[in-house]
């Protein structure tokens, strides 16, 4: 029985604290590090880890503690939406796990850390309590500096667990949910405005593709459209290209190239075979599958 996390730190231009943050994490008992990808201008890690139920438990919350020791957020600054050093870690199911259980693990994480770290957590996904669960992009609705001001008068904003107050750490998300594709495309512009308006016409949350979140912002020098797949089997990488190349038509521009960040379940890079992704590297590296028979947690006989 496996369970996956690839959980966001507020670090990715000093490598030094994403390393001991990494060391920290892994050094629990049967865990594996599958993936690690950090950008500089997000500033931001994605650290990819997998492995027992309990074991996963027990690293995620060394890997919060880890970096509310060493990230200060009061000087972080970088183009991604963030609330705190750890910023979101979710609990996904793999092999012989359940939603279901990774529900019930991020909720008994949430009181660890709000207990014993003293940080506010923030419940979201299929770990969300209440009529009204919180969405991820609602909880962090004007990032740390916003909701350092808003977590002790605003009743809808208080946390789930820990004090309503907010430290040099911020606040964490822990949450659970199935499978998720984070891809990055660069458009041929350096106009982040445009990648703005792209973001708009696609995403879910404004009428366009079901399951897909997405932003407009500048990275390395280019308009960059960031992008979540939250469900690649009801949206996958193709049709986002394809409304993509569509939108950027519309604004006289092309695509520049592409990134994925972190890893990408077999199925979803096989229903795009024959799209042209522009992916500026090969993906072969990131598959999901891959690297967990490369660590040793699955053999390729027992792969789903």
């Amino acid at each position: 029985m496996l369970v996956l996390s690839a959980a966001n730190v507020s670090e990715g231009r000093g490598q030094p604290v994403v390393a001991a943050i990494v060391t920290a994490t892994c050094a629990c008992p049967a865990v594996r590090l599958l993936d690690v990808h950090s950008d500089p201008d997000h500033n931001r890690s994605v650290i990819s880890v997998a492995g027992p139920p309990a074991a996963m438990g027990d690293a995620l919350f060394a890997l919060i503690q880890g970096a509310a020791l060493r990230i200060d957020m009061g000087r972080h600054e970088g183009q991604h939406p963030r609330i705190g050093a750890a910023d979101v870690v979710p609990f996904t199911p793999l092999q012989g796990s359940t939603l279901a259980q990774c529900r019930d693990l991020a909720r008994g994480l949430c009181a660890r850390v709000g207990r014993e770290l003293q940080l506010p957590v923030y419940l979201y996904g299929a770990a969300a309590r209440g009529p009204e669960a919180r969405q991820l992009a609602d909880i962090r609705r004007g990032g740390y500096e916003g909701l350092r001001i808003a977590i002790g008068g605003d009743e809808q904003r208080r946390p789930d667990c820990g004090p309503s107050k907010m430290g040099r750490a911020g606040a964490v998300a822990i949450g659970a949910r199935e499978a998720l594709i984070a891809w990055n495309v660069w458009l041929d512009s350096a106009d982040v405005d445009v990648a703005g308006r792209i973001a708009r016409r696609i995403r879910a949350s404004d009428g366009g593709l079901p399951a897909l979140q997405a932003l407009g912002m500048r990275v390395a020098g280019r308009a960059q459209v960031s992008m979540n797949l939250t469900d690649y089997r009801r949206t996958g990488l193709a049709a986002v290209m394809d409304a993509l190349r569509r939108e950027a038509g519309r604004e006289g521009i092309s695509l520049y190239g592409s990134e994925l960040v972190g890893l990408i379940p077999r199925a979803a890079l096989d229903a795009a075979a024959g799209c042209d992704l522009q992916l500026l590297k090969s993906p072969e590296e990131q598959v999901l599958e891959r690297r967990l028979e490369e660590t040793g947690l699955v053999r390729s006989d027992r792969l789903q």
